[in-house]
């Protein structure tokens, strides 16, 4: 019998699956909020943000799926790799919160128009807040469902995705492109995955999402393990949450 690791058809779903599930409830986000979304005080909580209690329902699915495929994945986790993926997210982030640094350094107000507003400079301030609940109960629960799912779930799900499965299939998808060795460098698969990764988020997070997807390509094809590129993620979403926490930027996650 094939182990995991030996069945291409098992693979490919272990490293699509999770990723498509994730994305299907994005767009019942988009369908919950048309029909159930009442932005108003009041309203009770699950009208006035549909997103509190979709992604709590997204991540739970989502992290069931990776547990059933876990065997499918190569990490290869390690102590040094670990600690530059740890660098590696954070300047990453940098890069990206740059932006939104900017516009309050600056004494910008209301909305930015041309270049600037090309390069992600804006407010960011309005989006999720544990802060519409009352109950303190509810307020860290609200709060570490949302690292759970930044630091945890995306970190794992968009990196087995993007770099497990994407870059290899974009490298030989009419063949058996599970043969491509991990982080294998081409210009072909650089321009493909930064590129989604890039389309994956909205306009105003393009450069940010440039500049930290050039970072983890490099990363990947330098240290050919997908644990580092997780690790990576994984800083980069806790330092940003946190970033967002302290600076009321509710609008970066």
């Amino acid at each position: 019998m094939d182990t995991d690791m030996e069945n291409p058809e098992r693979l490919t779903r272990a490293h699509v699956v999770p990723f498509g599930v994730f994305m299907v409830f994005l767009i019942l986000l988009q369908v919950a909020d048309t029909f159930f979304g009442w932005d108003h005080p009041k309203a009770p909580w699950w009208q006035q943000d549909v997103a509190q209690w979709i992604y709590p329902l997204q991540s739970i699915a989502v992290l069931g799926l990776l547990v059933y495929y876990w065997k499918s994945y190569a990490f290869n986790w390690s102590v040094k790799w670990t600690l530059v993926g740890a660098v590696f997210g954070a300047v990453g982030i940098g890069f990206w919160l740059l932006p939104t640094t900017l516009y309050d350094a600056w004494g910008l107000t209301g909305e930015t128009e041309g270049w600037m507003k090309w390069l992600g400079i804006a407010k960011r301030d309005d989006g999720f807040d544990p802060g519409m609940f009352e109950s303190s109960t509810a307020y860290w629960a609200s709060l570490s469902m949302r690292f759970l799912r930044a630091a945890v779930v995306v970190a794992l799900v968009e990196e087995i995705f993007w770099r497990g499965f994407v870059m290899r299939f974009c490298m030989d998808w009419e063949g058996d492109y599970w043969k491509q060795s991990f982080g294998r460098a081409h210009w072909k698969s650089y321009l493909i995955v930064t590129g989604l990764f890039m389309a994956a988020h909205a306009p105003v997070d393009w450069a940010g999402a440039f500049v930290y997807g050039s970072l983890t390509y490099l990363l990947c094809v330098w240290s050919k393990n997908l644990g580092a590129c997780v690790v990576m993620h994984a800083v980069a979403n806790f330092l940003m949450g946190a970033y967002a926490m302290a600076y009321g930027k509710y609008g970066l996650w």
